[in-house]
């Protein structure tokens, strides 16, 4: 989707996806890989320190994000916190000196400290100059969702005045293919859509993996809000299957009734699906939509288009939804049409779930919103 906001909105609107196809060994697998451009910016920041190149990419992406988000912002470092966290952290990095301990080799004493969950949050507070509390967490695929339920809490307790909070995820690696694969989710088309998400009819699971990374700042100060956030939702439902929620997910219905009582709403304009493209994973989260909503309201997804980031796809739903509050417009799924004819969007929920039903739902409201 790129990292400059310009082009990441023009991608929004062009209808095609983001994938290419991806080759481990005699397996070939869609995928969507960081543009050229974002790629540079990786490279060029590895060659910035001799540390910076000994980290994983899934931090990499999150000191760049990150570096975008406070460019523009003024920040008292001892007051201003950071919760990133990822679902399966540094993932290419510890395959990399896992192999390399398999085959006998000396391992680097950097392998521990560089392969910990805590690199992403600890890199990024010592890159731009943060002294508060940094956190790192995985609560799988709901985690950048997480970050912002924390950063709530911290806010609203004066602890703070500043919140940094997102998701980053480098997961395209041949061993994270092949469990996806295990699980029976994977797509097996290399068409241009392989990612059927939110398609309800479709015969086989179509996750797709992508990486990136998506961070915001959050804070109690309407200066520079981009959004309000006027409704926070979280739950978690018993487990009966390890990857699965029940049929009418029950932890979304729970989630999204909490956002909705807290902004004191009972619709919003549009709902960004957490819809990963799995066959009982996206019509689940719908029936949840059915029995929540009296009217159903506008339904899309992001995951058809850069595919499922793992723990920043929380976050990157988030910036789908605050682009679509910024153009006032709706930026429909290609699987999922809707016959009413979309209005001015100033209000959007955006739903995240994980393995565990750990399920949390945000509603953001345009600035200057009266009601």
């Amino acid at each position: 989707m790129g990292h400059e906001p310009e082009v990441i909105l023009d991608n929004y609107k062009n209808g095609s996806a983001c994938f290419s196809e991806l080759s481990f060994g005699n397996t070939s697998v869609a995928g969507a890989r960081l543009p050229e451009s974002s790629a540079v910016e990786l490279r060029k920041l590895s060659q910035e320190h001799s540390k910076y190149n000994d980290l994983d990419a899934s931090v990499q992406m999150a000191m760049l994000a990150a570096r975008q988000v406070m460019s523009s912002l003024e920040f008292t470092p001892k007051s201003t916190g950071i919760n990133i966290g990822s679902s399966r952290g540094a993932t290419a990095l510890f395959e990399k000196y896992h192999k390399e301990f398999l085959e006998g080799k000396a391992l680097s004493p950097l392998t521990s400290p560089t392969t910990t969950l805590g690199n992403i949050s600890s890199w990024v507070a010592q890159d731009i100059g943060v002294e508060g509390p940094n956190i790192s967490h995985s609560i799988t695929c709901s985690t950048a969702l997480h970050a912002m339920l924390n950063a709530k809490a911290w806010l609203e307790a004066g602890m703070c005045d500043l919140f940094l909070v997102g998701g980053s995820e480098a997961p395209l690696t041949a061993f994270t293919v092949a469990q996806m694969q295990a699980l029976k989710l994977y797509s097996k088309e290399t068409t241009p859509f392989p990612c059927e998400s939110l398609k309800l009819d479709k015969d086989f699971n179509s996750l797709v993996l992508g990486e990136g990374a998506a961070i915001v700042a959050m804070s109690t100060s309407p200066k520079n809000a981009l959004a309000k956030i006027s409704g926070f939702g979280y739950a978690t439902e018993p487990i009966t299957h390890n990857i699965s929620i029940s049929s009418d997910a029950q932890c979304f219905q729970k989630s999204m009734t909490m956002a909705l009582s807290e902004a004191q709403l009972s619709t919003v304009d549009a709902v960004v699906l957490h819809a990963p493209g799995t066959k009982k994973g996206d019509q689940a989260e719908v029936n949840a939509i059915l029995k929540t909503f009296e009217t159903p309201p506008l339904l899309t997804t992001n995951k058809w288009k850069l595919g499922h980031t793992f723990g920043a796809s929380g976050m990157l739903n988030i910036e789908m939804a605050l682009l679509m509050l910024k153009t006032g417009e709706f930026f429909e799924n290609p699987f999922y049409k809707h016959n009413q004819s979309p209005q001015p969007i100033t209000s959007v929920l955006v739903n995240a779930v994980g393995f565990g039903g750990n399920a949390v739902s945000i509603l953001l409201e345009k600035n200057n919103v009266t009601r």
